[in-house]
Parts: structure tokens; C-alpha cells; sequence
């Protein structure tokens, strides 16, 4: 019986050592390993509040403000501290909402992890600096309330949309892949310069630290302030955009549908760029109208505001391209620049006619181009393709497409403008798919519409500005793009808008196409476009559309020292718009202002509009 009962007496013991030993290690896990408890008390005891940096300001190249920003204020509210007997009436009245909003944005879901009633949520955002100036003065009646401010972005002037961009709230796709960066509630860049340059406009968040009672209560700051550490603004973007000759550029496009891009040669930076129809980027600011204008714009399906038509929209060049079929056949020595064309008003090979105008026999390169006669530049691209032979025109393509990528077609050009799309230059198994050997295959002939920029040739505005720069460079581009620099020198724009890109085109070659282009201005297709005093190289083009043809023209100025590369397209204008307004725009960088016998072309263009044309 002794021995029974000492054996229970010792598993008893041997139990609660069990036991002990059990809680012991458990207690040990909460204290000493498991901070998940002491981060929720700390949660409680300690509230941690978001210094917002202001966002970086953006300037013209002339330091002018093209983006400012405006404050905008967040009320904030923890539950515990909020008075049941507080006005409600007055309250809803000062910040114009009703009752039934003031009860939903109080009463959360506390049971669950997003929200506790002793720290402080979102009650209502983007109240306007008038509602704020009117409810603070009344602050204090409502306690638990209080009130955070936010920079949001401004807009001084109505100009450049598409190029500014505009800002946006974060979502959850954006917050997961930011590692930290961002948390719900922050705005990011969504298009435009916002969007390229976001890492340097959104500066750094600080972080302040409160100590507060069982209530919610701040009592003082947490560790003397140890942990505080301050926002940083963001840097501030100079652009290389001319706000005067943007502004001009937009006037003379106003009730358009088409884009502009203008360049400087030496540099790549850009100058003016435009999609029309745009709309005013004060309309986007963050505050409560926001959605509606959004729906808005979203909405005019015919004139798309939001589609930028400098870097997405790919359009046949027409007779610009007629230009770098030139360029190619001297280089390859396809092509002479004093090769004599016989044109009979039209090109035909066997039962097929490509039509031409009326005009005199094209001796040599540049009065081609002087009359933009389709047979010189077909036959020009035929002695490229059939380079190798007639019955080898794959090796003559492929060496065409090669010289095309050199000069930035058929890609994207990487500029700091988002969304850019890469044009189209059709290729050897592009032709293979659209002409199989089982139907014949395809020749020289068969593509021979590429020659004048037409079939399958596409480009952006901004490949054709850039084509135009090259041709002033005499054989090279740099990248364009818009970030000139950031204030005091707080950062440098990216290296590769620096790098020289050589399209592998010798100068010599481009003198002939030079003298081309001289002559359309003076005496060819583009006479309209002739400045006094200026010496202005261009190329128009008629781009066949399904409506009305679209009218393109590209060029240069001045001839001897290039300072500015432009094109123009406006669609469904035929012919009789973007060389005149391609012109105007140079003549006002050039010289300031327009001279008085034009100023009627000026009123003409701007008071012209097209957009009844779907």
C-alpha cells in the first residue's frame, strides 16, 4: 500500500514539473521571442504618425512652375477620445456631409485588424482648404478629432497634360510590390513625368512618434522624440519644355485631333509637345470632384483626351519617309544622288499604277523630294530591296529594316515620356506570313508602296520629330526626352540621354536630302510653310486614311544651324494644315514673335476646326 502511494505521489510531481516546465516555456515565447504581442501593445500605447514630404515641384526650362502643390486635408478620428455629446449638426453642416455618412465613417468593423478604436483612421479625406478654413475654428468642440495635411498637386497653368501627368492613390498591387515604400492612402505618379520620375518628385516620409494612455490619449512625445525622424521633399524636375511655345503649339491645335513635337537638334531635348485634344490637368487634382471629371473625360469616346498622340498613336509618314529611302540607297550605292527619273504623272509595273502630280522630270534626289514624285522613291527602294538581286529581295529588306532600327523606327525610342509604343517596319517574316510561297511569295514590287511611306510603314510623332533631328545632326540623334535636370543639382537625368546614337548614314549623304527639303519650302510642296528670314528645311506628306487624309509635315530651322526640329500631323486635314502650323510654331521659337502679314494665317489656323470629322 506504502509503495502505491509514493509511486502516485511521484507522477503527481512529475506532472506538475510537466506542467511548469510547459507554462515556463510558453511565457518565455511571449516575452522573450514573440514580438507579436509586444508590437500590439506598443500599438496601443504608442501611435505612429506619417510625415507626408512635400512632392517635388516641376519647372519649364526657363524655370517657370508648371506644377505647384496645394494642401489638402485628411480628418482623422480615434474613437475612444470622440464625444458622445458632440454637435453631430454642426459638425455634418461644417463639412457638408449628413448624418448618415458621419455614422458610417465612424463606426468601422473593429473586430477585425484594420481598425481599433484608440488609434486614429481616416474619417473623411480630401476636405478643401475653404471646408478646413471654416471647421477649424470649431476643432475644438470635437474632440477626438483631428486634422492631417497632404500636398496634393496643383496646376498654375493649363498646359501639357499629357507631359505633367497626373497623380493617383495607390492600390494594393502597387503597395505589395513597394517593399514598405508605400501604404494605403498615398498618392504615386500615374502618367506622364509623375509617373517617369516618381522615385525623385515623391520624396521620403517621416515618422513621429505619441505616447498615449489606456484611452487613446497622447500624454507626450514616445522616447523624448528618439525615433522621430523628419520628411524629405522631393526633388524638383526642370523640364526641357518652352511653357511660351508649348502654349502657342496648343492654341494653334486647339478643336484638333493631332499631335506636335518639337526638338532641339543638339541636345534631344524636347521643346513642346503636344496630343489634341487634351484637357485641363486641373481637373484631375486630388478633392471631391475628382471622379466625376474622370468619368468625364473617360467617356468622350471620339476625341479620347487621355490617348496621347505623340507616343501612341502610329500613323503612315507619307511622303516624309521618302527621305530615308534616299538616305539609304546613296549609302548602299543603290541610289546617286544626281540619278535622273523619268515620272509620266504615275509609276506602273505591269498592271499596276501608282499615281503621281504633275511636275517637272525629277534630275536628281532633291527635286524628287522638291515634288515629292512617287516613281523617283519607289524605284529608289526597289534598287534597295533587289540590291542582292530581283529574286533575292529578303537580303535587301533585311539590310532596309537594319537601317531603319539606326534611326530609332521600329522600336521604342526609350524616352521618359511613358507608354510609348514602337511604330511598325515590316520585315522579311512579316512578308513570308502576308505573302507565302504557296501564293507566290512576295519581290520588289510587291512592297513597293513602302517606298512613299505608305502599306505598312508606321511611326509616332515623336519618331518622325526625331527623324527630322537626325537630318539636321547630318547622321545622329540624341534620345529625346524632357528631364533637363533637378533643382540645385539634387540629381542627374539618366546617362543614355547623352549617348550619341549614329544611324550609320555618312554626312555627305544628307546634303542632297538637305537641299531637298530646302526646296519644298521654297518652291515645292510646302510653300505656305515659308518663313521671312528664316531658313526653314521641311517634307510634307498626305497619309491615305479611310476619311479624310491625314497631313503631316516635318522639318528644320534654320538650315545652317539647326535650333529647332518639328513635326506636325493633324488628322483628317488633307494637306492644308500641319506645314503652316509646323512653320508658325518655328518662327515663334526663332524669333519671338510672328511677323505682322502672317498674323492672318495665325488667326486662320487657330479658329480652324476639324473635330466635326470623326
Amino acid at each position: 500500500m506504502k509503495d502505491f502511494h509514493t509511486d502516485r505521489t511521484l507522477y503527481i510531481q512529475i506532472f506538475m514539473l510537466v506542467l511548469f516546465a510547459g507554462l515556463l516555456v510558453k511565457a518565455a515565447q511571449l516575452q522573450l521571442f514573440d514580438n507579436s504581442y509586444k508590437a500590439r501593445a506598443n500599438a496601443i500605447a504608442v501611435d505612429k504618425i506619417t510625415q507626408y514630404p512635400s512632392r517635388g515641384l516641376i519647372y519649364d526650362r526657363n524655370m517657370k512652375l508648371l506644377v505647384n502643390n496645394n494642401p489638402m486635408y485628411d480628418l482623422m478620428v480615434t474613437y475612444n477620445q470622440v464625444d458622445t455629446k458632440m454637435d453631430t449638426t454642426l459638425f455634418c453642416e461644417l463639412l457638408n456631409i449628413t448624418k448618415e455618412k458621419f455614422e458610417k465613417n465612424l463606426n468601422k468593423d473593429f473586430r477585425g485588424v484594420k481598425y481599433s478604436k484608440s488609434i486614429p483612421f481616416v474619417f473623411l479625406k480630401k476636405i478643401s482648404t475653404e471646408t478646413y478654413a471654416k471647421f477649424q475654428e470649431h476643432l475644438y468642440e470635437f474632440p477626438g478629432f483631428f486634422v492631417q495635411i497632404r500636398n496634393v498637386r496643383g496646376y498654375p497653368h493649363t498646359n501639357a497634360p499629357h507631359v505633367l501627368g497626373y497623380i493617383s492613390e495607390v492600390n494594393k498591387s502597387q503597395i505589395e510590390k513597394s517593399k514598405g515604400i508605400y501604404e494605403l492612402g498615398d498618392y504615386i505618379g500615374a502618367s506622364g513625368l509623375e509617373l517617369s520620375y516618381e522615385k525623385q518628385l515623391r520624396g521620403e516620409k517621416g515618422r513621429k512618434y505619441l505616447l498615449k494612455d489606456n484611452l487613446g490619449r497622447v500624454v507626450g512625445d514616445y522616447k523624448n522624440g528618439e525615433l522621430d525622424t523628419a520628411a524629405i521633399s522631393g526633388k524638383d524636375l526642370i523640364t526641357s519644355i518652352d511653357l511660351d511655345l508649348q502654349t502657342y503649339a496648343e492654341q494653334l491645335m486647339q478643336n484638333k485631333r493631332g499631335s506636335v513635337v518639337a526638338i532641339e537638334p543638339k541636345t534631344g531635348e524636347i521643346l513642346a509637345i503636344l496630343s489634341s485634344p487634351g484637357y485641363d490637368p486641373n481637373l484631375l487634382v486630388i478633392n471631391r470632384n475628382r471622379g466625376a471629371a474622370l468619368q468625364d473625360l473617360l467617356g468622350d469616346t471620339l476625341n479620347r483626351p487621355f490617348f496621347d498622340r505623340t507616343v501612341m498613336a502610329k500613323y503612315p509618314p507619307g511622303s516624309i519617309f521618302k527621305t530615308l529611302v534616299g538616305l539609304v540607297g546613296m549609302q548602299e550605292g543603290t541610289w546617286s544622288a544626281n540619278k535622273p527619273v523619268k515620272c509620266n504623272g504615275a509609276y506602273y509595273y505591269n498592271n499596276i499604277s501608282v499615281g503621281c502630280r504633275d511636275h517637272p522630270s525629277a534630275r536628281n534626289i532633291a527635286i524628287g523630294l522638291q515634288y515629292s514624285c512617287n516613281s523617283y522613291f519607289i524605284q529608289c527602294l526597289r534598287s534597295i530591296i533587289d540590291k542582292e538581286s530581283f529574286y533575292k529581295p529578303k537580303v535587301g529588306l533585311d539590310l532596309f529594316v537594319d537601317y531603319m532600327y539606326k534611326f530609332g523606327l521600329g522600336k521604342k525610342l526609350n524616352t521618359d515620356l511613358p507608354y510609348e509604343l514602337t511604330g511598325n517596319i515590316p520585315t522579311v517574316s512579316y512578308y513570308d506570313f502576308l505573302y507565302p510561297k504557296s501564293r507566290g511569295g512576295w519581290k520588289s514590287p510587291t512592297i513597293m508602296s513602302i517606298g512613299i511611306g505608305q502599306g505598312e510603314i508606321e511611326m509616332t510623332t515623336l519618331q518622325i520629330a526625331n527623324l527630322a533631328a537626325t537630318i539636321a545632326n547630318k547622321g545622329y540623334y540624341y534620345t529625346p526626352h524632357l528631364g533637363k535636370g533637378f533643382r540645385y543639382n539634387t540629381a542627374e537625368i539618366d546617362s543614355k540621354f547623352k549617348i550619341k546614337n549614329e544611324v550609320g548614314v555618312d554626312a555627305i549623304h544628307f546634303e542632297s536630302v538637305i537641299d531637298g527639303m530646302r526646296r519644298v519650302v521654297e518652291a515645292g510642296t510646302a510653300r505656305v510653310a515659308k518663313i521671312p528670314g528664316i531658313d526653314l528645311c521641311g517634307k510634307t506628306g498626305t497619309s491615305q486614311n479611310a476619311g479624310e487624309d491625314h497631313s503631316v509635315f516635318f522639318g528644320f530651322a534654320p538650315a545652317e544651324d539647326p535650333k529647332i526640329a518639328i513635326a506636325v500631323y493633324v488628322e483628317n486635314a488633307k494637306y492644308s494644315f500641319a506645314a503652316p502650323i509646323a512653320s508658325l510654331i518655328t518662327e515663334k521659337y526663332l524669333r519671338g514673335n510672328i511677323v505682322d502679314w502672317r498674323l492672318s494665317l495665325e488667326e486662320r489656323l487657330t479658329n480652324a476646326s476639324l473635330l466635326d470629322t470623326p
